[in-house]
């Protein structure tokens, strides 16, 4: 037998049923064998191997083992000529096994090689080829030598930025994501050390072939995909913690340089990890002190606009009218995970804003000695609701990337690439999805001959040898490919060629469940819209927009409604503008007819009533079907507030005919 590929998993199954996938078409054309080794998984990946999957050989451990224990399992009852370590959140190449293989037999030094791995932007990631942990080489990393300098010979040693990453080389050593070990190497330095959890036991492995007399080569003819991590994300582990653990343990194990060189390369992890710790709180510090300037700030223009003037109480009050207020409100963030695992959230920042301010204005009728004006606690609480939320929004327009990059009304901008059945298919699914996040701007083809034509509405902007310039004028954020087009040889070609862009690139398995990407994985079933209380329903979403309604209403009433002939074709049909006025309708809503007409019984109890524009009516790629309508409809009437309100409304007057 050629090749044993042994994966071990850990709670990833659509990974690894994507991997496997990709796998499946690799191993054609070479007598393998495929080891599965879950570590307890319960997400169901054992019982998806098992039924998609057969030809698998799959081991179920009732512990999770770690990386190193699992893998030796699957080592001991393995037997090809090479073995192959890949992690479960790859996707290979249909040549990539037959590349590897076919290095390794016309090297015979070599006892262990890797190949290209790039990261889901298409950029390399480093980790594919690097050097041992010298104390210089852990000096420049530590240092930041090596990040500012990564193509120097000097400096750039530890990821080996200097070599030409098209170029096959010797190495120290490379990423187990990808590690194919010769079968007479593995029985000469044994299996992974089982010390490590995880990490580390990689670059321990590499080194003892290094020390056995064998070669390590990295192979530059294949590529892979590796998207870095997502076991860890998935479970409770320590990352930051294992992987210096890791590096004690390698440098304690095989450094032989005497007392000093130990301590250098100890001093050098611990300084690494309190780096690491630093960076990792640093974001959210950054967070809680620009709030508690502009907190500050509030304070003084609540005191301006009540008093007209400012610094009017006595001075002994300030430090605490800053830090109380402050440090009530962050910690009701903090709870809330407003700076941390619901950062993004403008709804969790302006609820942890109101609670806040509730507590801090029962403290004054404790505290008498501050109770100088509660207008000022009520103004000043006003103002930091728009000002913690507004600085959040400018941010995340201003530096925003991943799933927030380039997001509009209607999601991110995205490019399905493949534009037969299964990409409109996957096409369609979104678009019956409007809460998915994602804006389908258009197809791209395999070849240019079809470009222009239209598939439910969808046009076919470019084909694969110009998806760059496509990118770059739909501003498109997210570009999905469907795996039933191309191959994966392909897929990566497109990847590799695009890194540059600040573009994330997504794989819809055959399966068409699931979009798997770097940030996450999003479900392509339909799912039926449950809901408690849709925000339509709530009290004072209905108060604000009725008001809007009116004040609106009569501005428009104004503005435009004596040059309005016809509502037929427009995006905004003023001319039932009375019909808002008279509380028939309102300016924004779902679709309808128009002239006030009467809702099905029951709809206006869940969708509000008629509007003289909706969300759905802002899809220039129009020709949606009656149920699509529909989604957008239920979509709007969850969501509604009277930030989105506007926005339809602005753009409705924008961009109608």
């Amino acid at each position: 037998m050629d090749l044993s590929v042994i994966i071990v998993n850990y709670n990833v199954r659509d990974f690894l049923e994507n991997a496997l996938t990709s796998v499946r078409q690799a191993v054609k054309g070479i007598e393998a064998e495929v080891i599965v080794v879950d570590n307890a998984s319960d997400d169901g990946s054992v019982e998806m191997v098992g039924k998609k999957f057969p030809e698998v050989r799959t081991i179920a451990n009732d512990t999770n083992l770690g990386f190193a224990a699992a893998n030796n399992i699957a080592l001991r009852v393995s037997s090809g000529r090479y073995i192959l370590l890949l992690n479960p959140d790859t996707v290979v190449q249909e040549d990539t096994f037959q590349t590897i293989v076919g290095f390794m037999d016309a090297h015979p030094d070599a006892g262990m090689a890797g190949c290209r791995i790039l990261n889901p932007d298409g950029s390399l990631q480093p980790a594919c080829r690097r050097s041992f942990p010298t104390p210089w080489v852990a000096f420049t990393k530590i240092s930041g030598l090596s990040a500012l300098y990564p193509e120097s010979r000097i400096f750039g040693r530890y990821n080996l930025g200097y070599l030409d990453p098209d170029v096959s080389c010797e190495v120290d050593a490379i990423s187990g994501s990808f590690m194919t070990i010769r079968r007479e190497t593995y029985e000469q330095v044994g299996g992974l050390d089982e010390e490590y959890f995880m990490y580390g036991e990689d670059l321990d492995w590499c080194y003892r072939v290094k020390q056995a007399g064998w070669k390590v080569y990295y192979v530059s003819g294949t590529r892979i995909i590796h998207y870095k991590g997502e076991s860890v994300r998935r479970s409770e582990i320590d990352e930051v913690r294992h992987f210096h653990r890791a590096m004690r343990v390698f440098v304690a194990k095989n450094t032989r340089r005497g007392v000093l060189a130990g301590l250098i390369l100890h001093a050098g992890i611990t300084v690494r990890q309190w780096i690491a710790f630093a960076s990792k709180s640093a974001r959210p510090a950054r967070a809680a002190i620009l709030d508690l300037l502009l907190m500050a700030a509030a304070w003084l223009s609540a005191e301006y606009l009540w008093f007209g003037e400012i610094f009017r109480f006595p001075a002994y009050a300030y430090p605490a009218s800053f830090l109380v207020p402050w440090a009530v409100v962050a910690s009701a963030m903090y709870s809330m995970g407003a700076y941390t695992v619901r950062k993004h959230s403008l709804a969790t920042v302006a609820g942890a804003v109101a609670a806040g301010y509730v507590f801090i204005s029962a403290l004054t009728f404790f505290f008498k000695d501050y109770a100088f004006s509660r207008m000022v606690v009520v103004i000043s609480g006003s103002l930091n609701v728009v000002l913690l939320t507004g600085w959040r929004v400018a941010a995340r327009k201003l530096f925003g990337s991943g799933q927030f990059a380039r997001r509009g009304i209607f999601g991110r901008p995205s490019l399905i690439v493949g534009a037969d059945e299964s990409g409109r298919e996957v096409a369609r699914r979104l678009r019956a999805n409007p809460q998915g996040g994602y804006d389908v701007v258009g197809f791209i083809d395999t070849t240019s001959r079809r470009i222009g034509e239209k598939y439910d509405g969808v046009e076919i902007l470019g084909s694969i040898d110009n998806i760059g310039k496509v990118i770059l004028q739909e501003k498109v954020s997210e570009v999905i490919f469907s795996t039933d087009v191309l191959s994966y040889k392909d897929i990566l070609s497109v990847i590799a060629k695009t890194k540059h862009r600040s573009v994330n690139f997504r794989l819809v398995p055959n399966s068409l469940e699931v979009i798997i990407g770097k940030t996450h994985i999003d479900r392509l079933n339909d799912l039926p819209f449950v809901q408690i209380e849709y925000g339509l329903n709530r009290l004072s979403n209905r108060f604000f927009k009725r008001l809007l309604d009116i004040v609106g209403g009569c501005i428009l009433y104004v503005t435009l409604y004596p040059f309005a002939r016809s509502s037929a074709g427009n995006r905004l049909r003023i001319a039932d503008l009375p019909a808002v006025l008279r509380g028939r309708m309102s300016l924004v809503g779902p679709t309808g007819s128009g002239d006030g007409e009467a809702s099905p019984a029951g709809r206006d109890a869940y969708l509000g009533k008629r509007g003289l524009t909706s969300l759905a009516d802002l899809n220039t790629r129009d020709e949606l079907t009656a149920d699509e309508r529909e989604r957008y409809d239920v979509y709007y009437a969850k969501n509604q507030s009277i930030v989105l309100d506007l926005e339809i409304l602005m753009k409705s007057i924008r961009t109608g005919k």
